[in-house]
């Protein structure tokens, strides 16, 4: 039984080894946000570069159960941090049509009142290195550079609400560097 359980583990090791440096490869934290012009569900175009000045959360999902988790979560984000210099944004990075994604939505637990993009070219996920390490989180401040990012659901609590307004308000109260 014992050596069963090391062989395993000597298995999983570099598995999970190898998930974490690919997805280390995409992590941009201190890069420029990739910038990118999409429009809205709602039908408004919307353009990362309009936020500038504001601290933005930035969230790139799928449809798929921890992107619906995460996405719950940004509306929290959205509701704990309304009134401030803060935009919070989510994107449909996987190219899935207006309706799949409004059926997704209307699922949610909650009202998603962020502007949530539709991406049918899938541009965000090449800027973003996404697709394979779904959900992504990313908040950027007030000058357009990536502070912080949680990359894929390896653990629910990685992108937690009040996680993400914590490094909201580390910036909020650092003077902006434009």
């Amino acid at each position: 039984m014992k050596r069963s359980l090391w062989v395993l583990g000597a298995l999983l090791v570099p598995v999970f080894a190898a998930h974490l440096a690919l997805a280390a490869g995409f992590f941009k934290v201190g890069e420029k946000a990739p910038s990118f012009t999409l429009t809205a569900i709602t039908g408004e175009t919307v353009s990362l570069d309009s936020y500038k000045g504001k601290v933005i959360v930035l969230g790139l999902f799928h449809i798929c159960d921890p992107c619906m988790m995460q996405g719950s979560n940004l509306q929290k984000v959205s509701e704990l941090t309304k009134g401030k210099d803060v935009a919070v944004v989510g994107v449909n990075s996987s190219g899935n049509s207006k309706k799949d994604v409004g059926e997704f939505l209307s699922v949610f637990p909650v009202k998603v009142t962020y502007p949530y993009l539709l991406d049918p070219g899938k541009i965000t996920d090449k800027l973003y290195g996404g697709g394979k390490f779904i959900p992504n989180v990313y908040v950027i401040d007030q000058a357009g550079v990536i502070r912080w990012q949680r990359v894929g659901n390896m653990d629910i609590d990685l992108a937690g609400a009040n996680e993400i307004v914590a490094e909201v308000e580390k910036l909020l109260a650092a003077p902006a560097k434009m």
